[in-house]
């Protein structure tokens, strides 16, 4: 079976290399006896690949149980897994087969199994090398034929560092690993998957189908995404129920995006193995700093060319102070001081003292700014968005400047 077809059969979208690459590996491994560990964030779809595992090996006839390690407490675990004989503790009023007995011939998918008790992961690798069991309670061993699919989205290394997880467990699972990439890894994937989100819940609440506007669109594909494809499955169901209007922009998005989280194509940082934290954390704000830098500067320079248009004789101050160059298409390139300080861009050309933006010591940009934006609110009878087309920035910055100059 190809890939594109095991992707309609279930319901896995995207075009991502990293996902294709996946598939493969759930493909290629299904018709062994090999035991799989699939890692991934939270959300990121890792029950599918269990799924496409089980679906296309021997053991596909048999049941399929998938077991959330993580959701049952320490003191039933073992129970809920291999089963007790009645009397094997208060309550057991009779005996109950576990998941392993359930499931043989079949596949079992212990999701969170990073999350395994000690004692019950020693249980564990004695059904994986020998596929043997006991029931709680019991003195006889039983047989098992099961097929175990496992997944995490803890770092073992570190649990096996820190005694939480046993090395010969972690390798025994880990014959075969899949690893499933985090949604912010595939961007190009993030607008099929919106309109697979939106075509669905447009049919099953019989709306109208909601769209994105090009810019809502970019808002989403730099959005960091913390719960992965879960999250923007139920983003897309709560805009889908709650907007009236069918056009998503930017404005509405927002409601459902803090726009603090977006990551706005910043550049993705991966901490190597033993890194220092510390160090890593630093590097991410310095990354965010430069990119905030690079946003306030095109802003400014927004701002000073519509200045300069409205009220143009303030070019008549002599050139003694301060200097600003503005550089023309990008804001964030390598800055550096010269003789006079002017501050200006490498790739710009020298400039003129006619293009010049020419400051003096009596000259107040804040208020000036503050004016052009009451101007523009009061034009435009304070509609936001028609002010911020007018002085040439977005909307998010002219509310920033209206709080901030509390107009």
């Amino acid at each position: 079976m190809d890939i594109i077809a095991i992707k309609q059969r279930f319901g896995i979208v995207g075009h991502s290399p990293a996902l294709d690459r996946a598939i493969h590996v759930a493909v290629q491994v299904a018709s062994t006896d090999l035991s799989v560990l699939i890692t991934g964030e939270s959300g990121v779809g890792k029950e599918n690949f269990a799924k496409i595992i089980h679906e296309n090996s021997r053991c596909k006839h048999g049941n399929y149980i998938a077991v959330n390690c993580g959701a049952i407490p320490e003191g039933t675990i073992d129970s809920e897994l291999f089963g007790h004989e009645k009397g094997a503790f208060t309550n057991a009023t009779e005996m109950r087969k576990g998941y392993f007995e359930v499931a043989d011939g079949g596949t079992i998918f212990l999701d969170e199994v990073g999350d395994l008790p000690a004692a019950t992961q020693i249980r564990l690798l004695r059904v994986l090398e020998s596929g043997e069991f006991m029931r709680v309670g019991a003195s006889k061993p039983l047989k098992t034929q099961v097929r175990v699919v496992a997944a995490t989205n803890a770092d073992m290394s570190l649990k096996i560092s820190n005694g939480k997880f046993r090395e010969d467990l972690f390798y025994r699972l880990n014959t075969v690993p899949i690893h499933i990439p985090a949604l912010r890894e595939r961007k190009e994937d993030i607008p099929l998957l919106f309109l697979k989100f939106a075509t669905d819940f447009a049919e099953k609440y019989r709306f109208p189908q909601i769209q994105l506007t090009p810019d809502a669109t970019e808002i989403l594909k730099n959005y960091y995404w913390p719960g992965n494809v879960r999250q923007l499955k139920h983003m897309v169901e709560n805009i889908s129920v709650v907007e009236s209007s069918r056009t998503i922009t930017t404005d509405i998005l927002e409601k459902y995006i803090s726009p603090e989280n977006a990551q706005r194509n910043l550049p993705a940082l991966i901490a190597a193995p033993g890194a220092d934290k510390t160090e890593h954390f630093e590097r991410e704000l310095i990354y965010k700093f430069l990119y905030d830098l690079k946003r306030e500067v095109t802003d400014l320079k927004i701002l000073v060319n519509n200045m300069l248009d409205q009220d143009p004789h303030h070019l008549n101050h002599p050139i003694e102070h301060r200097k600003m160059t503005l550089p023309s298409s990008d804001p964030l390139s390598s800055f550096h001081i010269i003789d006079n300080p002017t501050f200006e861009a490498d790739r710009v050309e020298p400039a003129s003292q006619e293009n010049a933006i020419v400051l003096d010591d009596d000259y107040s940009l804040v208020n000036t700014e503050k004016e052009l934006i009451k101007k523009a609110l009061d034009k435009n009878n304070f509609n936001r968005k028609k002010a911020a087309a007018e002085l040439g920035i977005s909307e998010r910055t002219l509310y920033r400047k209206i709080k901030e100059y509390d107009l």
